[in-house]
């Protein structure tokens, strides 16, 4: 028990002092080295790696600490201690070596790093000291001289340095002394020596026990017999050429092949003579391998060499005559490395799905390479096939890194193929080559792209609610939500809060619907923004312009601004000179149609005429005129039908009425006029009584005036002042056209001025703003009017073609004047008359 308490110590301090030590150099090599004795129990703390690498415990779960020797040791992944998981035997990891180590690797992730762990393995005296045979037998002469020295079978002990065997002995007897020799490789072997001579006839046969202790703390030991038979003399003994045999053999020589010839000679005669030669203590492994022909002494092979395994090979060789000499001999047998073993290449730890926005120099995966033979065939290098955006880079020995070098483009290559070769530079050179598939995983970084840059759509007028009329398509050379394109209206020209009862859009498709029938003579195009935008994070978009523009269909007929119905529904009536000659404008049909191009062009027909010949009518113009004199027998009344039809397919129309009368002044008309059937009207009669008595109030007013004004002024009162109740000047028809109507194909205002000349009369079209429109008939500044309205300046002008002159004074005119006004101001109308 004391024993065993003493050798925990001693361990704990050991470890201690090289734990201290693998602190300092770990901080500037970053290689970490622990010591710890063999064959401790599973679990075992070796060190803490975490505190050595500076890790907090916090930080272990996201690092995911491993080291590559799982079968010796494992971390802890809550205290980040290393921990023993296996048998550490010393003596079957590294044999009989003076210094065993344990060198693995220990991979670090986020960020992925590498460290060197080196465990220094102490030995300790488990093993005693054991001979190969359970006794050794010797034959000596009795003719052996004191001195003589006879090597004994050593005993094999697996520990090494102070655990190793240090020194043998014998048991007590008068003949015999042992000492302690050693080898050149550093063995130690047991030698007998002769002291004093024997005689066979005293005593024929000795047995020894021979002992092998080692250096341990306690001492472990082994014993075998020593059985000696004295035989006759024999004096001499066995002797080799050389001590020590060198050879060097190339590994994976083939089976048979020969090594080397031990050579030994006896200058005795006979049976004493005849050498025989065998192996002397060869271990198994090394019986295996090589074969000794025991009459020749040739050294050949028996099995493969491998220098991985083992690159030297000590044999003892003993020559024995045919007596009782025997002389021994070393053979050292250097292997010498061939380029058998190709390069290994490991994936440590990699990265299956790559984001394609990973920055340059990212680490990808961790590689080790090795290659089991050594000098140059164990030197390696790598290198990546084809022309891929990644790189190798090396970090320490037999360690690659594979980092991004060039920027990543999942639309353009979604996945990689990346093989990684490593070759050494053995001759010749040996290579191996390992290939991983790295995904690309996709972020959004692509916006939606239209098909067009904007859109033009025709849609014709009068369309049915909820058709179609245009689809927008966007791509996204994305991925899933990335490239998942939905579509929206984001602007209109038209007002925000009638836009949804125009169109609407599907946010899938892209198609636009029509949610109302469009009116091309309302609204003839309009203007969309569209946005298609991805389900990305963040979100990206795109804007396109769509231009819709209503065609129009034939669906307004013409309509007639002129010639108007009165108020009682009945057309109106124009007066025409008796003197009229051919090509004479009577009158010109005035119409519009709300539609537009083709649909809108107006032509003008005559469907019934009660004169057939006598007027003409202009088929574009709507003007009508005499189309020859009016003779003797023609009627001074006449009716026109005419249709207005406009260019559509199916044309649509309208028509007007016009009466025309033959007249050369108003006195004629009126009592055609009153001819004219109609139906008694109460309301009638009693507006006339109620004229009647209006003018009467009014004449008698208008002398009083008069003539108090004449008294005063003395006839200073101008005619011109009446100018505007000539008789030959007064329209028979309603001079008033709808000023401010701006659709169809006339957008201007039309005021007719009539005149009752036989050779003047003639229609102006005076183009005028909606502002400016009167509200009733306007005299034309034109030459030809016979007559001209002015506020400044009142006048009169006179035709030559006038057979009398007309006087402003006349009670006659003044009292048609006055008539005039009252009737003007009660009815706001001439037809009455």
């Amino acid at each position: 028990m004391q024993r065993s308490s003493r050798q925990a110590e001693t361990m704990e301090s050991q470890v201690l002092f090289l734990f201290l030590l693998s602190l300092l150099c770990g901080a500037t090599s970053q290689q970490i080295q622990y010591a710890i004795p063999e064959e401790l129990a599973k679990g075992s703390r070796v060190g803490n790696l975490a505190k050595d690498l500076r890790l907090s415990v916090q930080e272990l779960p996201a690092r995911k600490l491993r080291v590559s020797a799982e079968e010796f040791f494992n971390v802890s992944a809550e205290s980040g201690d290393l921990l023993v998981s296996g048998r550490i035997d010393r003596e079957k990891i590294c044999g009989r070596r003076s210094e065993c180590a344990l060198e693995f690797e220990m991979v670090a992730e986020n960020p992925m790093n590498v460290f060197h762990v080196t465990v220094a393995i102490q030995d300790i005296n488990d093993n005693a000291p054991r001979f190969i045979a359970k006794s050794i037998d010797l034959e000596i002469c009795e003719s052996a001289l004191p001195g003589v020295k006879f090597p004994l079978d050593s005993a094999q002990d697996v520990d090494v340095a102070s655990n190793s065997l240090k020194v043998y002995t014998i048991s007590p007897n008068d003949h015999f002394s042992l000492s302690t020799k050693e080898s050149p490789d550093g063995s130690k072997y047991p030698e007998l020596l002769l002291e004093k001579p024997l005689d066979r006839e005293k005593q024929s046969s000795h047995r020894l026990i021979l002992t092998a202790m080692d250096g341990g703390d306690p001492p472990l030991s082994g014993t075998t017999q020593i059985q000696i038979q004295v035989t006759d003399a024999n004096d001499n003994a066995p002797v080799f050429s050389q001590d020590t045999y060198r050879v060097r053999l190339q590994e994976n020589v083939p089976r048979g092949t020969s090594v080397l010839r031990v050579k030994a000679t006896d200058q005795d005669e006979g049976v004493n003579a005849q050498i025989t030669y065998a192996f002397l203590n060869a271990p198994t492994s090394t019986s295996l391998l090589f074969s000794l022909n025991p009459n020749t002494g040739d050294i050949t092979t028996n099995g493969t060499l491998d220098f991985e395994e083992t690159s030297m090979y000590m044999l003892a060789v003993e020559a024995k005559d045919g007596g009782v000499h025997t002389a021994h001999c070393s053979v050292h047998i250097e292997i010498v490395d061939e380029n058998d073993n190709a390069p290994e290449v490991t994936f440590m730890s990699f990265s299956n799905k790559i984001p394609e926005d990973s920055d340059l120099g990212t680490v990808i995966a961790l590689i080790k390479v090795r290659d089991q033979d050594s000098g140059k065939n164990g030197l390696v290098t790598c290198y990546i096939q084809g022309d891929i955006p990644f790189k190798l880079e090396s970090t320490s020995k037999n360690y690659y890194k594979l980092l991004i070098d060039h920027a990543l483009d999942r639309e353009q290559i979604s996945e990689y193929n990346v093989t990684v070769t490593a070759i050494d530079k053995g001759k010749p050179s040996l290579s191996s080559s390992t290939s991983i598939t790295l995904h690309i995983g996709d972020i959004n970084d692509n916006s939606p792209v239209f098909q067009k840059a904007s859109y033009i759509v025709h849609v014709a007028e009068n369309n049915p609610p909820g058709a179609s009329i245009a689809q927008v398509i966007a791509s996204d050379p994305d991925l899933g939500p990335n490239g998942h394109v939905s579509y929206s209206i984001v602007a209109s020209d038209l007002e925000p809060r009638v836009l949804s009862s125009y169109v609407s859009v599907s946010a899938q498709s892209g198609v636009v619907f029509a949610q109302r029938a469009f009116d091309h003579e309302q609204l003839r195009a309009f203007e969309l923004t569209l946005q298609a935008r991805d389900h990305g994070s963040p979100a990206l978009s795109a804007n396109v312009s769509l231009r819709v523009l209503v065609g129009d269909r034939n669906d307004n007929a013409p309509r007639v601004l002129y010639p108007a119905l009165g108020p009682d529904g009945s057309a109106l009536f124009d007066t025409v000179p008796r003197s009229a000659q051919p090509g004479y404008l009577v009158t010109k049909v005035v119409a519009v149609d709300a539609d537009s191009g083709h649909n809108a062009w107006l032509s003008y027909h005559v469907l019934q005429a009660s004169e057939p010949g006598l007027f003409s009518l202009g088929l574009r113009t709507g003007e009508v005129r005499t189309a020859r004199a009016l003779g003797e027998r023609d009627a001074a009344r006449q009716r026109l039908l005419v249709a207005v039809r406009d260019g559509g397919q199916p044309p649509l129309s309208a028509t007007a009425t016009l009466l025309l009368v033959f007249a050369d002044s108003l006195q004629e008309v009126l009592p055609d006029l009153n001819d004219l059937p109609t139906a008694p009207d109460p309301q009638a009669e009693l507006q006339f009584y109620l004229v009647v008595a209006l003018a009467l109030i009014s004449v008698l007013f208008f002398i009083a005036v008069i003539l108090a004004v004449a008294l005063r002024l003395r006839c200073s009162s101008s005619p011109t002042t009446w100018g505007c109740f000539q008789p030959g000047l007064c329209s028979k028809s309603d001079p008033v056209v709808p000023p401010n109507y701006g659709e169809g194909t006339l957008p201007y205002s039309y005021n007719l001025c009539v005149a009752s000349h036989s050779a003047m009369t003639k229609y102006n079209f005076c183009n005028l703003t909606p502002e400016m429109a009167p509200t009733g008939d306007l005299l034309c500044e034109d030459p030809s009017m016979d007559v001209c309205a002015n506020n400044e300046d009142p006048q009169v002008a006179y035709d030559s073609s006038f057979s009398s002159h007309v006087s402003f004074c006349k009670p006659t005119y003044i009292l048609y004047c006055i008539l005039f006004s009252v009737c003007i101001i009660s009815f706001d109308r001439c037809s009455l008359f």
